[in-house]
């Protein structure tokens, strides 16, 4: 079967600069390459022709010799062989193998620092208002004596000879040309031959700082306050990372938050609950009063306009909201007692109209078990 036009193959002009048709190849290999074609067999075919073709048009002699004697004009085993051939298709293959597999033909050997979390626990108070507290954590700090190089003070890193500076090696494994991270250098593209005593060549240290957090008003559980800068220490001269104070709220004694709303129980007597009065209730700024109609059942709820929290991220408070719970009288002296039987006989005289509830329940059991 006679062999395809190598421009055809690219799809390229036969006047093509080295970029279009590097271009052209690029293209083509990401299409066919047989690692995003598995179920199709024709794909690893197209993949070979391509590469063969780019073989020798990325050639310049190579190329020269095909423009004039076509296919006779080059050595038919050119891109069949365990190797790749020259410089321009292994740079061409390397940008293409790293597009697929999410990495670059070479790697910065310069790291961001690691972010690092902090769990502050606040009152409810604190994160109605908002306050500032000072934190002390432990973090990875540039060494100060080699100053980030991680070699002894007047000493220097040098370039990793097995790699050459680029913290990874290009291994010839049959058809792929794949990169790895340098066995010698780790990545780093650099050796210390004399380590800093202090930070015994990592150019890092292990410290505590303490740092001033501001809290702003109105922060709830789970919210993240972050301080840009103040993570770890970059590698090899990268930016530091980032701490992240995540708040978490301390259980109040009288109040449960609900976003903007603060949530909480009063005990009410039965006197008030039945005929009705004033209470005094807490807030967060101090104490309001609250009117019980008469006849109050308990967990009646009752809203205070305004009296919560206002949220970080909102322009309005939130509000009070007071659960009353009657409180049935205990430790009671014969008086009471009497006095309490007296009501209850009342009651009975006509239940339906004093204890509508009950009545309402007595009749639906009594349905219930009919």
């Amino acid at each position: 079967m006679a062999k395809r036009d190598y421009y055809e193959i690219l799809g390229v002009n036969r006047d093509a600069s080295d970029d279009e048709i590097k271009k052209a190849y690029r293209k083509l290999a990401m299409k066919f390459h047989p690692d995003r074609n598995p179920d199709n067999p024709k794909a690893e075919e197209n993949f070979k022709e391509a590469k063969e073709a780019y073989e020798i048009l990325s050639d310049a002699q190579k190329r020269a010799a095909y423009d004039q004697y076509g296919h006779a004009g080059v050595d038919p085993q050119a891109g069949m062989g365990g190797g790749f051939g020259g410089g321009n298709f292994a740079d061409a293959f390397g940008d293409i193998f790293g597009d697929i597999f999410g990495g670059g033909s070479r790697r910065s050997n310069v790291y961001r620092g690691a972010d690092l979390r902090y769990n502050m626990e606040i009152s409810l108070e604190d994160a109605a208002r908002g306050t500032e507290t000072k934190i002390r954590i432990p973090v990875m700090a540039e060494c100060e004596t080699c100053h980030g190089s991680g070699a002894r003070p007047g000493t220097s890193p040098v370039t990793c000879t097995t790699c050459g500076g680029h913290g990874q090696v290009r291994v010839q494994q049959g058809f792929f040309s794949i990169q790895q991270t340098c066995p010698k250098c780790h990545g780093n593209g650099k050796m210390v031959k004399e380590p800093c005593p202090t930070c015994h060549g990592d150019g890092r240290v292990k410290q505590h700082k303490t740092l001033a957090v501001k809290i702003p008003a109105g922060v709830d559980e789970g919210d993240r306050i972050r301080l840009s800068g103040e993570g770890e220490a970059g590698v090899n001269g990268g930016p530091p990372g980032d701490l992240y104070v995540v708040v978490h709220l301390k259980q109040h004694a009288i109040f449960q938050r609900d976003g903007g709303d603060l949530h909480c129980e009063m005990p009410i007597s039965f006197t008030v609950a039945a005929l009705g009065g004033e209470i005094e209730i807490p807030t967060l700024d101090g104490h309001a009063k609250m009117k019980i109609p008469p006849e109050t059942q308990s967990g009646a709820k009752f809203r205070l306009r305004g009296k919560g929290i206002k949220p970080l991220r909102t322009s309005e408070h939130g509000d009070l909201i007071c659960h009353v719970m009657v409180e049935t009288p205990v430790k009671l002296t014969e008086r009471q007692k009497e006095l309490l039987r007296e009501l209850e006989e009342i009651n009975q005289k006509d239940a339906q109209k004093h204890s509508p509830r009950a009545k309402s329940w007595m009749e639906k059991v009594k349905d219930f078990f009919q």
